[in-house]
């Protein structure tokens, strides 16, 4: 590991003092990744927030939908979102209220809801999801039909696995601002030469098609890891590249589109993750009439077998 900065090793030193959990998702800068407790993509950074029993406070270096989720975990600790800004455009597509419209008019539907999504909608759903579990979630519903929100091409990706339910995206066109960058995926194409193409399953199903494998961050991390190809095209946000630079340094990872940032993502800093150490602000409480609700769906995704 490079050397930490004066601003790290502070950071490092307050979270140990405060017996703080230090959480950070894979599309954060550098900086966080390598002084987090934990690193991860959704799915794994949800098994991880679960039943923090052994720390006094999580700051969540992500955004809001994920500090709030770690707050419905864990309703007796203190959760933190070091930037208060960190909000998900792709979370604010799917509002409670155009959810139980949907609902009313599919009455016999599942809902499953993309981990991306606000608490208030996740205490409307029958199981929340991830993309790494989003197709294996719904092959185990009993129900025909499913309710997906808030991402179209994540709603393909398991609607495409699985050929026997009918899976209607809520909204219409939810999407994220990132993965939508890649289009149908001609520019990453004209890069791939002997490289393995990794494409994320909230691109544009044009692109999915062309890939050699759909992944979550996690999958693509894991295949990374494990395989014995050593250039890759990543089709995501670039700090997962990032990454899998570091922990990889023998490999080639090639970022399909260079300037493919989350700038949700980056809002978050070492100095404003300093910040909500020291002041232990801003607190992300989820009400407890909802998060009661929220929970059911989110661990009963943490239940599924996939």
């Amino acid at each position: 590991m490079t050397e930490l900065s004066q601003l790290q090793r502070k950071i490092i030193e307050l979270k140990e003092e405060k017996n703080a959990l230090l959480l950070a998702h894979n599309y954060q800068v550098n900086e966080i990744q390598v002084i987090a407790d934990f690193l991860g993509d959704s799915l794994e950074l949800c098994r991880r927030a679960q039943g923090v029993e052994d720390r006094e406070l999580i700051v969540f270096c992500g955004v809001d939908f994920m500090a709030e989720t770690a707050s419905v975990l864990n309703p007796d600790k203190k959760v933190v979102l070091p930037s208060a800004s960190a909000r998900c455009p792709m979370a604010a597509m799917l509002p409670v209220g155009v959810l139980r419209e949907a609902k009313e008019a599919h009455p016999d539907a599942a809902v499953v809801l993309y981990v991306n999504t606000l608490a208030e909608a996740k205490a409307e759903a029958d199981v929340v999801c991830t993309s790494a579990n989003a197709a294996e979630i719904i092959a185990q519903l009993e129900e025909d039909t499913v309710l997906f929100g808030p991402d179209r091409n994540l709603a393909w990706y398991a609607a495409h696995r699985n050929p026997g339910k009918r899976v209607i995206p809520v909204p219409a066109h939810g999407h994220c601002n990132v993965h939508r960058l890649f289009g149908d995926g001609s520019e990453a194409l004209k890069l791939k030469a002997k490289a393995e193409l990794l494409v994320h399953p909230e691109c544009e199903p044009e692109f999915q098609m062309r890939a050699d494998l759909v992944l979550s961050t996690g999958g693509m991390y894991r295949r990374a890891r494990d395989s014995d190809v050593e250039t890759f095209i990543v089709a995501t946000e670039v700090g997962l590249v990032e990454r899998m630079r570091r922990d990889f340094p023998g490999k080639t990872f090639i970022p399909a589109m260079k300037y493919a940032e989350c700038p949700a993502m980056k809002r978050i800093t070492l100095e404003n993750t300093y910040e909500a150490l020291l002041r232990e602000e801003p607190v992300v409480k989820v009400p407890e009439e909802i998060a009661e609700r929220a929970r059911v769906p989110i661990e009963r995704m943490l239940t599924f077998k996939v």
